[in-house]
């Protein structure tokens, strides 16, 4: 079932797909009692399921149930190696670009990407290494704020490597300063745009993913996984994502909920 979802998604292309923006995040799925696989999850501060989606814009690829126990990255790996040979099996020359936030940067994943020529866009988890780095472009974001009492956004390019990366890659600094104060932010990327293009262009429109899985949860009833037997909520999950009417060429998409 989830193979057919990925291949839908190929067939309502008219046209073979020069790229194609990956999008992972997770999510919280509330258990309903004392069900298999029901763990207690601290930043959600509630016994739950940590579900993994995978969108290509309003287009679901993936929904894969998981226990909350664990970190939320795992399978991401995996998933994206089944996705990337699924898609250049269909287009062998398409582009892939990889986008996720801080959650998701994880060495494995990164090097993943580089040597299948994958792009990636994640986001980057603040340390003091990466501050003291951004700390010659805050001031000048600062004083731009108070001369002219607007936000101030400022963008850099810097190279930094975690010890667990191996060697260092292409970080955007994104120097911000609002009527809080300074927002600091961070990602890292192999793509060559510039580095506003690269946050605003490429970054930016995952939070648009949100909305997707507020749909999928409560517009779909993606999140009525209350059977006891895990994989008997793993099927409810893939019941919702089926009812996403594709997009076919030609004809209007519409969405119809399907009650599991």
């Amino acid at each position: 079932m989830s193979a057919v979802l990925v291949d839908q998604f190929i067939a309502s292309h008219a046209k073979l797909s020069k790229k194609i923006v990956l999008g992972f995040d997770a999510t919280d799925d509330s258990v309903h009692g004392n069900q298999e696989a029901r763990f207690f999850h601290g930043n959600y501060d509630h016994y739950c399921f940590l579900p993994l989606y995978v969108f290509c814009g309003e287009r679901l690829l993936c929904a894969c149930l998981r226990r909350s126990n664990i970190d939320g990255v795992m399978h991401s790996r995996a998933i994206l190696k089944l996705l990337a040979t699924r898609l250049r099996e269909a287009w062998p020359k398409v582009r892939i670009i990889f986008r996720t936030d801080s959650g998701f940067c994880r060495w494995k994943l990164l090097r993943y990407c580089d040597k299948n020529d994958i792009g990636y866009v994640v986001g980057l988890p603040r340390n003091k290494v990466l501050e003291r780095m951004a700390k010659p472009f805050v001031p000048a974001a600062q004083e731009q704020y108070e001369q002219e009492s607007a936000k101030q956004r400022h963008f850099h390019d810097v190279r930094y490597g975690a010890k667990t990366w191996g060697r260092e890659r292409r970080v955007i600094t994104k120097a911000e300063h609002l009527d809080q104060g300074p927002n600091t932010r961070f990602l890292v990327t192999n793509l060559n745009d510039a580095p506003e293009h690269v946050y605003d262009g490429w970054y930016t429109p995952r939070g648009e993913m949100e909305n997707r899985i507020k749909e999928q949860q409560l517009g779909l009833f993606a999140d009525r996984t209350s059977c006891h037997k895990f994989v008997a909520s793993q099927f409810r999950v893939l019941l919702a994502s089926a009812s996403r009417t594709p997009s076919w060429p030609g004809r209007r998409s519409r969405r119809f909920s399907a009650s599991c």
